[in-house]
């Protein structure tokens, strides 16, 4: 009687296993055409910002050459009369951070959190941060949010004003954080495939009084000085955001470009596993209707 039952199971359980293949097959088709439905549809949104990249780029660059004169004047000044940090045994640093709200740019807003890392690793009780743009906040808040001053958003979505230069300038001096050297970081755009990490020097009203080389200009009082610094710092945060949007917009069509690249090659992996898929459960079907027909004969 087992023997008999045993025999009775036996066709049953080789009839499940051969509609269970060709249902294994049906479905890992889909999974792969889905896939490559959806690799598909991110390949035409990264050719499109790819697009809108290069048409803000090319008035980014536009834009940059108007304003490096802002960022060259300024810098003329605190040259020529050969400004250094005053040197105390503790000095009190304020570093700006020139990022933006947007991502997808490579590593463009990490480099500029990178480098200011580095120095808040090093002595972060006598060192503040003010963040220009959200990519910057984001990054240093989880290790180092004690010391951010303030955070200025909604940066990056429209091409950077005098307008917005001067609030953020007003923003900074307002805090009231008496420091006695501060740096401005951001990227300088080189060319359309590189940029360069660099910084600005940013003097106060009395480490400027104390240059012995500020006789070369006549007339100037406190009151002066001070008009003047608020200026150029307005002039230099806004050649920084000028330079910062050249390169963040000529990194984002590089790294979109890149990303549609490596959509195209995952494209035509997976339309090569499709169609051997395919192939695969279509040669098996033939075969399972052959060896059928051929125990019918």
């Amino acid at each position: 009687m087992m023997m008999q039952r045993a025999n009775l199971l036996l066709p049953v359980a080789i009839e499940a296993t051969i509609q269970s293949q060709p249902q294994r097959g049906m479905a890992t088709l889909k999974s792969i055409s889905i896939r490559l439905k959806s690799v598909k549809n991110i390949q035409k949104i990264t050719q499109s910002m790819k697009m809108v990249s290069a048409a803000k780029y090319s008035r980014a660059e536009r834009d940059l050459k108007a304003a490096r004169p802002y960022g060259v004047g300024a810098q003329q000044f605190f040259e020529k009369t050969e400004i250094q940090p005053e040197d105390k045994a503790e000095p009190k640093k304020l570093l700006i951070a020139m990022t933006s709200d947007r991502g997808l740019c490579g590593a463009v807003h990490t480099g500029v959190a990178r480098h200011i890392r580095n120095e808040l690793a090093k002595d972060d009780s006598q060192t503040k941060l003010f963040c220009v743009g959200d990519k910057s906040r984001s990054i240093l808040s989880r290790t180092f949010g004690k010391n951010i001053l303030m955070v200025a958003n909604e940066v990056g979505r429209l091409p950077p004003t005098f307008i917005d230069a001067s609030k953020i300038a007003h923003e900074v001096i307002k805090t009231g954080y008496e420091f006695t050297e501060g740096q401005i970081i951001y990227n300088k755009f080189k060319s359309v495939v590189s940029y360069q990490l660099s910084t600005l020097p940013v003097f106060t009203t009395p480490t400027v009084e104390k240059s012995e080389k500020l006789a070369l200009y006549d007339s100037l009082d406190s009151e002066i000085i001070q008009s003047y610094l608020e200026y150029s710092l307005a002039s230099l945060i806004f050649y920084t955001m000028k330079e910062g949007a050249c390169s963040e917009q000529s990194s984002r069509m590089t790294a979109m470009d890149n990303a549609s690249k490596n959509a195209g090659e995952m494209i035509e992996k997976l339309t090569l596993t499709f169609n051997r898929t395919r192939q695969a459960v279509i040669t098996r079907e033939l075969i399972e209707i052959i060896s059928g027909a051929a125990a019918l004969a």
